[in-house]
């Protein structure tokens, strides 16, 4: 039988209470103190712990404090990608978020999911986790929440405090909660 960690990065059921992934949210949880302690002029030390605390970060993209996340070693960010204040990324699977990304304040990127069938396994805390794929060139507008699952296509505008339950295509912009697409964006660059 597979560990919890190994249980959690397949997508199965596991328990968050296992020493390993215990150990693991502490060690993320001290270098999101470093971060989050920095002041305003101290941009290389935030991305060296960026460096050290994400599984990837491209040249050019950085991330307003306070940041929270669960791991950071499943987050792995484009380049030229900005999350403004108050981002909070739950990586119990793999968040993937492209190039030239822009993600307003208070946005919730989430990958956990407990069982909505099985009140005796939520109860006993077991959870399972899908992932979260962010497009190139995407703009979440402030308060979205991403659901486990969803992937939000290359170029696509998502309005401020939308609640992201399904996937979206590329070029639309989408609103609402839920959201929903509400018209196509142009495929080319503007003059």
């Amino acid at each position: 039988m597979a560990g919890h960690r190994e249980r959690m990065m397949g997508g199965e059921l596991y328990r968050d209470d296992d020493p390993d992934l215990v150990a693991a949210r502490r060690r993320c949880g001290r270098l999101l103190d470093r971060y989050n302690a920095t002041t305003a002029d101290e941009d290389a030390e935030r991305f060296a712990l960026l460096e050290q605390l994400l599984g990837a970060v491209g040249p050019g993209s950085w991330v307003m404090p306070r940041f929270q996340c669960d791991y950071g070693t499943q987050i792995r960010l484009g380049s030229n990608t900005f999350l403004n204040y108050d981002a909070i990324l739950l990586d119990c699977a793999a968040i993937t978020v492209g190039d030239d990304v822009s993600i307003g304040p208070r946005a919730q990127l989430l990958t956990a999911l407990h069982p909505m069938d099985d009140h005796r396994a939520r109860r006993q805390r077991w959870e399972s986790a899908e992932p979260v794929d962010i497009g190139d060139n995407v703009w979440l507008g402030a308060g979205v929440i991403v659901c486990p699952g969803v992937t939000i296509g290359h170029n696509t505008v998502v309005g401020a405090g939308s609640v992201v339950t399904r996937s979206l295509p590329d070029h639309v912009f989408a609103a609402g909660n839920p959201c929903r697409v509400i018209r196509p964006l142009p495929r080319e660059e503007p003059r």
